[in-house]
């Protein structure tokens, strides 16, 4: 079939709109129509040329729900009609990653940029001219139709639920919250700084205080986003970490915070450096923000690490398995516990998608999303 989907030609890029043609689902694949795509920095960071990824064009999106519309050959689990939302990784369940319950790290994860299927670098689902396309993290969100593996589709059982906001679950939602809870295994108490409150550190904030934190401390330079953290949980925002380290130690007898969880848009080593700085000892510093891939160094003291027996823990997609973690989250909404409808700032047409990052570059948006 044809569809129409925003793409970045090259890097950097800005995503424009463009008419592809999509394959039919083959085995173990199902055919989406889109209803809802979330705007992930992640995808500006392929924009941008932050990221290398395998061919391009490549075709962005990967936070996104919808409805199937075309289930292929021999495969089960699936029909049309049901909603689904996508996890942008996907989890083989035979990879010693998956058996050990760490799907986020399934070795398919080799794969995710390349475009194309993981087991075929030369198999894609969607062309423009008789050329490839690239889909990001094997979805591509940002396309009216989109063909992927069923093993990146999660069952929305309920379908009353609203994928509008449901397809926050993919990314922002599993990585803010889980980086808090499983990753820096907030507990009951707890002093916790977010550095960064975008769509990924606004849910570390619902997540440090879901874990019971007493004291959460949010910190951005932009002041509706320091006013939202307050909203969602947060105790204390701050324009800077000076700021919230000094209030950290302030409240911890001198020793600082028991976690501090980096969620910058454009995450640098001195940022990371400042988390570091502001922990206790045998405190976790749990870093989730991507940058340049070109980028190396950290700026930290290695006596620090060393005698304080601080932690420095990476986070992807906050450490959950998202065929299990991703239904929890459901459960947790439908609960009333976690707010997912509040986190959407604006909404876009497919149309808009370009403008959809400006709006996350000047600060207006926890999250935006594209309404198909």
């Amino acid at each position: 079939m044809k569809t129409r989907g925003a793409i970045i030609r090259s890097t950097p890029g800005r995503y424009e709109v463009v008419e592809m043609d999509l394959d039919a689902p083959r085995r173990g694949e199902i055919t989406v129509k889109m209803v809802a795509s979330g705007l992930c920095h992640s995808d500006d960071h392929v924009a941008q040329g932050d990221h290398a990824v395998g061919v391009y064009p490549i075709c962005g999106g990967h936070e996104g729900a919808g409805v199937v519309v075309e289930v292929g050959p021999e495969t089960t689990g699936f029909a049309e009609g049901d909603h689904v939302l996508f996890s942008f990784v996907s989890g083989c369940g035979r990879c010693r990653w998956c058996a050990k319950g760490m799907q986020n790290l399934c070795d398919r994860g080799a794969a995710i940029m390349t475009g194309s299927r993981p087991d075929d670098p030369t198999s894609f689902r969607l062309s423009l001219d008789g050329a490839p396309v690239a889909q990001t993290c094997g979805l591509s969100t940002f396309s009216e139709y989109t063909t992927v593996s069923i093993d990146s589709a999660v069952k929305v059982h309920d379908k009353s639920l609203p994928l509008e906001t449901l397809c926050l679950l993919g990314c922002g939602v599993g990585t803010g919250w889980g980086a808090a809870v499983n990753s820096a295994q907030v507990y009951p108490g707890q002093t916790v700084i977010v550095m960064g409150v975008g769509g990924i550190g606004i849910n570390a904030v619902q997540g440090a205080a879901h874990a019971g934190a007493a004291h959460i401390l949010a910190v951005d330079p932009v002041a509706f986003k320091r006013d939202s953290a307050l909203k969602f949980g947060a105790t204390q925002a701050f324009s800077t970490m000076e700021e919230a380290t000094d209030v950290a130690r302030s409240l911890t007898n001198g020793q600082g915070a028991d976690a501090a969880i980096v969620t910058v848009g454009v995450t640098t080593g001195e940022h990371i450096a400042q988390a570091f700085s502001a922990i206790r000892k045998a405190g976790v510093c749990v870093v989730t923000g991507l940058g340049k891939m070109t980028d190396v160094g950290i700026p930290i003291n290695p006596m620090e690490l060393t005698l304080y027996q601080k932690r420095l823990q990476g986070s992807l997609f906050g450490a959950s398995a998202p065929s299990a973690d991703i239904p929890w989250l459901i459960d947790l909404y439908t609960a009333g516990k976690l707010e997912l409808d509040g986190l959407v700032t604006s909404t876009y047409a497919l149309d808009e998608v370009a403008q959809g990052f400006d709006d996350m570059h000047a600060g207006r948006n926890l999250r935006g999303v594209i309404r198909f």
